[in-house]
């Protein structure tokens, strides 16, 4: 059994269990924020390392469930529609994985943190900016190349996203498909590069394989309580989130 524990004592393995659990819950409720609450929990208790690849095949796998949940012709017309934030963003991942070890993460979570959080407060706050039409190519190629330098590093690259897909008032269920199919495509990218960089590896995979469960689990409870938010209710939960998770980047850039 140890080589399913990634080197972790059994408390770790069961608390790994937990967290993972948790956020595969808050993501089949609003759709993202998987990958920002393993790795910050990850964190504290296992190397940086061993944390990133932890989330990777949960991320992969309940992505690729979000994205085929209301079928494959939907996922593939989403995946057409926004195509150049796809293609940003893998592009950014397979740019900034090769440097995971390197650069430095607390600058760069100031960087993402700091304009979300504005973004996320003023959205609360009830100001609703708009991206025009005419400005909406230009917005994906940025907000996508930002999200993927980012998610090669950590792991995570739906703030941009998410901030996007909120800017151009974008309809829930949509909004939740398009967001698994970004993220699904990410996640592969993600993936490869990892088994690539070493970051997935004979330790690390079996542990990041067996969190599937309680990730697939958790998931399938956040469905049933996504089904029951109207619009305006899952709209507000979506920037409550996204709030907690700039608060949290914020304090990572910190703090450590």
């Amino acid at each position: 059994m140890e080589i399913l524990y990634g080197g972790l004592p059994f408390w770790g393995f069961a608390l790994a269990c937990v967290v993972t659990f948790f956020s595969g819950f808050v993501k089949g409720a609003v759709g993202f924020a998987m990958p920002l609450i393993m790795i910050s929990a990850f964190s504290s208790f296992m190397p940086p390392d061993l944390a990133l690849a932890a989330l990777i095949l949960s991320v992969l796998t309940t992505n690729v469930h979000q994205s085929l949940r209301f079928g494959f012709s939907l996922a593939r017309d989403s995946a057409v529609k926004y195509w150049r934030l796809i293609v940003t963003t893998c592009l950014g991942i397979v740019i900034s994985a090769p440097f995971v070890v390197y650069l430095p993460q607390q600058l760069l979570f100031a960087l993402l943190g700091v304009p979300v959080m504005g973004f996320a407060l003023m959205q609360l706050s009830g100001w609703k900016p708009v991206i025009q039409p005419r400005h909406r190519n230009g917005a994906e190629y940025t907000l996508g190349m930002i999200g993927g330098l980012y998610g090669g590093i950590s792991g995570i690259w739906g703030p941009p996203v998410i901030v996007y897909l909120l800017a151009i008032n974008t309809e829930k269920t949509e909004m939740v498909r398009v967001l698994g199919v970004v993220f699904m495509i990410g996640a592969f990218v993600l993936t490869a590069a990892h088994l690539g960089s070493g970051v997935l590896n004979a330790v690390t995979l079996p542990f990041s394989a067996v969190l599937v469960i309680p990730a697939a689990l958790g998931m399938w409870l956040g469905f049933q309580l996504q089904d029951r938010l109207d619009a305006e209710r899952f709209r507000w939960w979506t920037l409550v989130v996204l709030m907690v998770i700039a608060l949290n980047l914020v304090r990572r850039a910190v703090f450590g």
